[in-house]
């Protein structure tokens, strides 16, 4: 087999894998434990009509929430999805002078920015932490772009 990667749009909503199973296959559907059919996961609807069912854990590991702030119904990146999107940063301080920062995002990437000045007397972390969260950020708004036209039907909104 070969390897491949891919995005698409999606629409979903929280259901249960046996609310899943007794709406789409209602003539085939035994549960096999109440624990089965308990189980939280997503209804998917793909973009030709076709219903799947996902896991949770795997669900949310694969797809991030657009959360669209904006009057129209044209899929958007936001500054709310954008700032939702950085996990975590590890700010460090080397020789005085240089801030360094790692940003963790949600899918476990991670992006790296420094900022420095000439003068150790003139060194603020607080201003040069701020300086590569900008950076940072700035990535992370140009890689959910980039992402949300590729997910979408032949790259067109």
């Amino acid at each position: 087999m070969e390897t491949y990667i891919g995005t698409k749009l999606i629409r979903a909503k929280e259901m249960s894998q046996g609310d899943f199973n007794a709406e789409y296959h209602p003539f085939s559907f035994v549960p096999q434990s109440i624990e089965w059919a308990e189980s939280e996961g997503y209804l998917v609807e793909y973009s030709n009509g076709y219903h799947s069912w996902s896991p949770k854990a795997v669900f949310e590991k694969s797809y991030f929430k657009l959360i669209n702030n904006f009057e129209t119904e044209v899929p958007s990146i936001s500054n709310e999805m954008v700032n939702a999107f950085i996990e975590s940063y590890e700010v460090f301080t080397k020789q005085n002078k240089i801030t360094i920062v790692i940003a963790t995002l949600k899918n476990g990437f991670t992006i790296v920015e420094s900022s420095a000045c000439v003068s150790p007397e003139n060194y603020s972390e607080e201003l040069g932490t701020q300086i590569c969260k900008d950076k940072i950020i700035n990535q992370v708004w140009n890689l959910l772009g980039f992402l949300l036209k590729s997910a979408t039907d032949k790259g067109e909104l």
